[in-house]
């Protein structure tokens, strides 16, 4: 069995909070090694409700990857989508339709996907737009900012809960409750002494009984909001339950918001770091847009893998794979495969369209909601170069501590250059 020495294993958050050279050049060594190695799991706490898992299977080639993703029958989602096992009942929680199988799977994600039709992404349009406007408005005469939670961060939060339909009062709630969710590794967003499992469990108990209220004041209503069109929606055979509201709703603030943050935060880094891709952008930004969107997403990878469970014995390349091991799709590592992206650690907006996967890999997983992020990182980014041209990042990224999201925390800003 290839096992890499734990100093290369990214699997474990201090992979990830290093300079970005570093993980590259371990990235390119697994690649090296074959692209699919074997690395132990993250210790758990002596408390944790379950033991260390024994390991996983590691991919960071593009074509093992592909692969993985269009073969959901051999490699599942319902075990979980992290290496650490969680306990069952929290899986489908705060997961929700992203760690199920069909059938079950496609059933939740046909009735969510009202969500996401041409008509509901017409309606928020003019949202997103208006919303970027007005965080442009609040910082437009400022020195310096976190771009973080005074931009990156704000856009996709206001747009997740007025799809949803959320009351603007809850929403620093809303954005508090998914760092914990997220950030639970990290001290910023759950303090060392505190049991972590306990705390995460709480921030998705408060987010369902937050959802569970305001889908009760929408019943009988008209509006057009997603809990509305959900809840009110006639449907012969198949209606959502309160439950599958709440996990979905838990999994849009998190996936929704958390990963569209990352990639804008990750936007103005890169193009801080490359002032001639930022020049061609600006000189040009209709055109180019949406290359240097998915260019931004691409190399930003703003969730750093999903993990499936094999439910037979099977094969990766030259690799037998026993059934029921785990195996984690490196997304940020296929994304920068050499043999896929021509220099893949350079940030290049006139990348020719090819086919990351930073919305996910091919298959019935693939991100729902791509769409409806590449129009919020068009929009934010077209508000700020009319708006604030010379705005650029002064410091390097405070990084979240985490293997699973690609994150930054805080990055300062200096708004006119």
């Amino acid at each position: 069995m290839p096992q890499v020495s734990d100093l290369s294993n990214p699997l474990l958050m201090e992979f990830w909070v290093r300079p970005e050279d570093e993980i590259n050049a371990d990235l390119d060594r697994l690649r090296a090694a074959g692209g699919i190695t074997f690395h132990s799991e993250p210790p758990v706490p002596d408390d944790y409700p379950l033991e260390q898992g024994p390991g996983s299977w590691v991919l960071v080639n593009y074509a093992d990857i592909l692969h993985v993703s269009k073969n959901p029958a051999i490699f599942s989602s319902a075990a979980g989508i992290t290496v650490q096992d969680i306990p069952m009942e929290f899986v489908e929680y705060f997961n929700s339709m992203i760690a199920m199988d069909d059938p079950r799977h496609a059933r939740l994600r046909r009735l969510v996907s009202a969500g996401f039709t041409p008509r509901m992404l017409a309606r928020l349009e003019g949202t997103v737009q208006q919303l970027a406007t007005d965080i442009v408005d609040q910082i437009i005469d400022a020195d310096t900012i976190d771009f973080v939670t005074d931009v990156a961060a704000a856009l996709p939060l206001k747009i997740v809960c007025d799809l949803m339909g959320i009351p603007e009062s809850h929403y620093e709630f809303v954005f508090d409750r998914t760092n914990i969710i997220l950030g639970a590794g990290d001290p910023e967003y759950v303090e060392e002494t505190n049991d972590i499992l306990t705390a995460i469990l709480t921030a998705g108990q408060e987010l369902a009984q937050l959802m569970n209220d305001v889908a009760e004041q929408k019943k009988g209503d008209d509006g057009t909001d997603l809990t509305s069109v959900l809840i009110n929606a006639e449907l012969e055979h198949d209606q959502l339950s309160a439950s599958d509201l709440a996990s979905f709703f838990i999994l849009l603030v998190v996936a929704g918001n958390e990963t569209t943050r990352n990639a804008i935060s990750w936007g103005l880094k890169y193009l801080s770091d490359n002032p001639d891709q930022r020049a061609l952008w600006q000189n040009d930004f209709e055109n180019l847009a949406p290359q240097a969107v998915d260019e931004i997403v691409r190399l930003a990878s703003p969730v750093t893998y999903m993990r499936r469970t094999t439910t037979s014995e099977t094969t990766l390349g030259d690799q037998a794979i026993d059934s029921g091991a785990k195996v984690c799709m490196m997304y940020l590592g296929a994304n920068r495969d050499p043999s896929m992206f021509e220099r893949p650690h350079s940030f290049d907006i006139t990348r020719p369209a090819q086919n990351h996967v930073g919305f996910g890999g091919p298959g019935p997983h693939y991100c729902l909601g791509a769409h409806l992020a590449r129009r919020e990182i068009t929009v934010i980014f077209r508000e700020l170069f009319t708006r604030v041209p010379n705005i650029r990042a002064v410091s390097e990224p405070d990084l979240l501590s985490s293997s699973f999201i690609h994150g930054i925390k805080h990055l300062t800003a200096s708004v006119n250059g």
